[in-house]
């Protein structure tokens, strides 16, 4: 029998064969509203009101290197990604589970420092941090965190609802958590330079990324924008699509237009980008917007809205309109600042686990 590697279907190929070997298993459960497919796994539990669930794994030379993430940041990112999921659902977190692998020699302060960054991000979004499990690891550490949430079930937000001439809005800015990890990854790879060539290393080198304090705190200390929901709980707004950009901003649309079978238009100029991303990217000779559109763990939200409610959002200087939802059909269009239109799909990017090098 001919096997076939992970890396020649990709992240989203694989999910794509698991998805079907679970599908049994939801076929006869009706509280089950939603499975595999969004931010979120959503259950009916009575009364008006609906529960979500996710799980994120983040491991260690995957997700982070310790080298440039400290502990208390790395706690509270851990919990930031997946109240990030909730929020994406127009639903707000409650509990938190937490099961960790960590290797036998790491000191237990650090671990210490990693719970607190996590008790106090939980604290920041009224999260319970309620259980989990702990187990040793032979190859670096894995945290993982499953989080629960609630919403009304009349304010929930799928990935599938995106309709033809929607508003395509976007919270926040864009690029900068890309531009963090790139200056982060530099200063780690001169940091083992001069180790490796026996000299002393400058710490007044790290000094200079301070002017930079934005960008990297986008990449290390995400803030998942609970803010935004409660926003649009506060004033009945109910997007007619919704996902947090974990990948970037064009994949994850991708994710939105595939759900809801439909395509979208982009305007580059129109696209919120950290003014610090750009300057990063100007130093590093690189592009702000490729960062934007692909270099995700943004943690945004990126939602579509029916035009008529567009007065709704319109005194919130946080959100942008960033483009249109098309018919099917119609691709996943860019149109630059010079007005030449681009075709995004099958050329999206974002970050795939098990792509090829």
């Amino acid at each position: 029998m001919a096997y076939k590697s992970i890396s020649e279907i990709g992240e989203f190929g694989l999910i794509e064969r698991l998805s079907k070997i679970a599908a049994p298993t939801m076929a006869n459960t009706p509280a089950l509203l939603e499975g595999i497919g969004d931010d979120c796994a959503v259950y009916r539990t009575g009364g008006g009101s609906v529960q979500v669930a996710t799980t994120d794994l983040l491991v260690e030379q995957v997700h982070f290197d310790l080298l440039t993430t400290p502990m208390h940041h790395l706690g509270s990112k851990s919990i930031s990604v997946n109240v990030s999921d909730v929020c994406a659902m127009n639903a707000l977190p409650e509990y938190a589970l937490i099961s960790i692998a960590v290797p036998k020699n790491i000191p237990v302060e650090m671990v210490e420092q990693l719970y607190q960054g996590m008790a106090h991000a939980a604290s920041r979004y009224g999260v319970a941090i309620a259980g989990g499990d702990t187990s040793s690891s032979p190859s670096g550490l894995m945290i993982s965190v499953t989080m629960t949430g609630k919403a009304d079930e009349r304010m929930l937000t799928y990935r599938k609802g995106a309709r033809p001439g929607d508003l395509l809005c976007v919270s926040g800015s864009l690029g900068g958590s890309a531009a963090g990890l790139k200056l982060l990854m530099r200063e780690r790879d001169f940091m083992l330079e001069q180790l490796r060539d026996n000299q002393p290393y400058d710490r007044e080198l790290m000094a200079e990324l301070r002017e930079y304090s934005e960008a990297i705190r986008c990449h290390l200390l995400p803030e998942a924008r609970i803010d935004l929901v409660r926003f649009f709980h506060e004033n009945g707004i109910v997007p007619t699509a919704m996902i947090d950009i974990s990948d970037g901003l064009a994949s994850d649309l991708g994710h939105i237009c595939r759900r809801s079978n439909v395509g979208a238009h982009l305007e580059e100029g129109k696209i919120p980008v950290l003014s610090e991303a750009r300057a990063v990217a100007d130093e590093m000779q690189d592009d702000a917007l490729s960062w934007a559109l692909s270099g995700g763990e943004e943690y945004q939200l990126l939602f579509t809205l029916p035009k008529e409610r567009y007065d709704d959002i319109a005194g919130n200087r946080d959100i942008s309109v960033i483009g249109e939802i098309l018919p099917a059909g119609e691709g996943l269009l860019l149109t630059d600042i010079f007005g030449m239109t681009i075709d995004l799909e099958g050329t999206a990017g974002g970050y795939d686990h098990f792509g090829k090098e």
